[in-house]
């Protein structure tokens, strides 16, 4: 498994008018579909977890090109054009009410496609597990509150969600893939994109295996000790380590969490992730307790890599690539001139993509 990009866009409201919406759904339509028949499902799921080639997509569908409701707006279209369409594809989830209605659609869809139930069931632990991975264990200000998942009559995924920060008025996008499957907590992110780099606290870097397993220990010594090491950090000989760090005590921690996953005892920090009530507050928490206490840092490396989708003309953050651009650009151009649009609509998608892509 592997994040492919993650992309920071600014936070704006309202919704995309009718007129627009009937459109994009048009285009999407035929472009979708011949992605799929000329390079099949596996390659369509692709290029839904790269950031930049879906940021494409949707300037060519006429939105705009760096708000955030490029992805609510562009998923609510993939939906729709997939429900519709017999391509093996299905899409859960969505904003909100929607997110939270997702076990229940990949029952649904996946049961349409003919999935086993154990394939079933591992996509509804995928939809939950990255889910708490970019809510909780990247901590990077932005809370998830759009989740979607696609998933094939193959089994293979990608997941696409996106995190709001209220008070800075942002929006930080995240791709998913199963693709080359390598873990979910040993730096996964590929490709990022990001207006700025932060110091996080990011407990899916590879470089924070020690602090994880550091922490699921503190869970397996039970609440006393903990509650014992962290009063110790907050009052005792050690609170001057609390002023040093970016990572500091949350004030609240949920004992009862704390409580259930010592009696669940998991197995690994994936498991303890995926116990109803382990949130960021409590992870914070155990890696703090685990940094100073047992010398076990964690991660404050933002994901965040790059921003441009093809690089820099001076090079920065890297020298263009004119065949991956070249390939981009050729693609979408091709679901344009193969569909059946009408030659002004086929014209005007055309010139949004030459405008979008310069």
């Amino acid at each position: 498994m592997k994040i492919v990009g993650e992309a920071e866009l600014p936070l704006h409201e309202g919704k995309a008018p009718p007129w627009l919406y009937s459109r994009m759904k048009a285009l999407g339509r035929e472009i979708i579909r011949t992605i799929v028949d000329e390079f099949g499902r596996r390659e369509f799921l692709l290029r839904m977890s790269d950031p930049y080639w879906f940021q494409s997509l949707g300037c060519v569908l006429g939105y705009d090109w760096h708000s955030s409701g490029v992805t609510t707006v562009l998923t609510a279209v993939i939906r729709e054009v997939l429900d519709e369409e017999d391509l093996g594809i299905a899409l859960c989830g969505g904003k909100g009410k929607k997110a939270l209605e997702t076990p229940d659609e990949i029952e649904r869809k996946g049961e349409a496609l003919s999935l086993r139930y154990h394939s079933i069931e591992e996509l509804k632990r995928v939809s939950r597990l990255t889910a708490k991975v970019d809510n909780a264990a990247v901590q990077d200000g932005h809370t998830i509150y759009h989740h979607a998942l696609l998933f094939t009559e193959d089994g293979e995924w990608a997941v696409i969600q996106q995190g709001m920060n209220v008070e800075r008025k942002t929006a930080r996008r995240y791709h998913w893939i199963s693709y080359e499957l390598r873990g979910f907590l040993m730096d996964p992110h590929h490709g990022v994109i990001a207006e700025s780099r932060e110091e996080v606290l990011n407990l899916a870097a590879e470089e924070s295996e020690e602090n994880r397993r550091a922490s699921l220990d503190l869970i397996k010594e039970g609440r006393p000790k903990l509650e014992g090491l962290i009063e110790e950090m907050r009052a005792g000989p050690l609170s001057p380590y609390l002023g040093v760090r970016y990572l500091k005590m949350p004030l609240k921690i949920d004992w009862k969490a704390v409580e259930i996953a010592n009696q669940m005892d998991p197995r690994d920090y994936e498991e303890l992730l995926l116990i109803r009530g382990i949130g960021p507050s409590l992870l914070r928490a155990l890696s703090l307790v685990a940094e100073v206490i047992y010398d076990a840092p964690a991660s404050r490396r933002d994901p965040a890599r790059y921003s441009f989708a093809f690089g820099g003309k001076d090079g920065v953050p890297f020298p263009v690539r004119p065949k991956l651009m070249d390939r981009a650009v050729e693609v979408l151009r091709s679901g344009i001139v193969q569909s059946r649009l009408s030659d002004h609509e086929k014209r005007e998608a055309l010139l949004r993509l030459s405008s979008g892509l310069r």
